[in-house]
């Protein structure tokens, strides 16, 4: 395995539209965003973990979040998502970008783990590495993995609004320009669009925060298949917010993305309730 500079980049902010303030919201004790990023600590491969947020005064309270627990914060641009991570990249001389959302308080280091080992076993066979394209990990298990080079062909000439506020869509939508690989569940399975473990509404929340009451304290570096096995034994956890499975932002952009279509998606059936 060649060594490269790994930055993890966890990208958050405070003013999302759905649930405002979600990366503070409380689960065993601690603000969603911390317990998030201690799971991607977890992760052997992860190289330096930096969560980057905007320079808008809204997020000074989540900069503020980040001093008072040690996380490295990166402040960048508050709509240009692949500007925010080129600029984290630089200011960190990273050689590979790992790419996070701070909607998967879920994620497990193990699937982060086995999605850079591939490329990192291949670091000259591949620019960009998911296990998105196609997805079958249960929502909220995101990584997308850029090689430097990559990103900055992208922040160069990547001109939608879609592909600046996504980060990776330029890489995907272009497969005949780069080298691209997709990891899939090794279980054989396609969860992806049946089982939400990622947080944009309360029913998210409310499902979070109670696996993390089922699970964190028995054992905090619980896993995938810990949470498989409690929504099993626990249908009424599960059905917390199962009328949201698969709902995701490729709904909004069906008519301009190219290597996405409606069976990857699906609208909202209910409005979400209010916290």
């Amino acid at each position: 395995m060649a060594p490269s500079r790994v930055l993890t980049v966890v990208q958050a902010r405070m003013g999302s539209s759905r649930l405002p303030g979600k990366v503070g919201l409380p689960l065993a004790g601690q603000p969603l965003l911390v317990r998030m990023v201690e799971r991607v600590q977890r992760a052997r491969l992860a190289g330096a973990v930096v969560v980057a947020t905007t320079t808008a005064p809204a997020d000074d309270a989540l900069a503020e979040m980040c001093a008072a627990h040690g996380l490295p914060c990166f402040r960048g641009d508050a709509l240009d998502l692949l500007d925010r991570h080129y600029q984290a990249a630089r200011e960190y001389g990273a050689e590979v970008v790992l790419k996070i959302p701070s909607d998967c308080p879920l994620i497990d280091p193990a699937v982060i783990d086995q999605v850079l080992g591939v490329y990192l076993d291949n670091p000259d066979s591949f620019d960009f590495v998911s296990n998105l394209h196609p997805a079958t990990f249960p929502d909220g298990n995101d990584v997308e993995i850029m090689r430097f080079s990559a990103l900055q062909t992208a922040w160069r000439e990547a001109r939608r609004p879609l592909e600046r506020e996504h980060t990776t869509p330029f890489f995907w939508e272009n497969p005949a320009r780069f080298r691209l690989a997709n990891v899939a569940w090794n279980s054989g399975n396609d969860y992806s669009m049946s089982h939400r473990w990622t947080i944009d509404y309360p029913e998210d929340y409310a499902f979070i925060a109670a696996v993390y009451d089922a699970l964190y304290n028995q054992n905090p570096a619980f896993g995938l298949d810990d949470v498989l096995r409690l929504t099993e034994a626990r249908p009424d956890i599960a059905q917390l917010n199962a009328h949201l499975a698969g709902v995701n932002w490729y709904r909004n952009h069906l008519d301009e993305l190219k290597t996405v279509d409606s069976s990857q998606t699906k609208q909202l059936s209910s409005s979400p309730t209010a916290l």
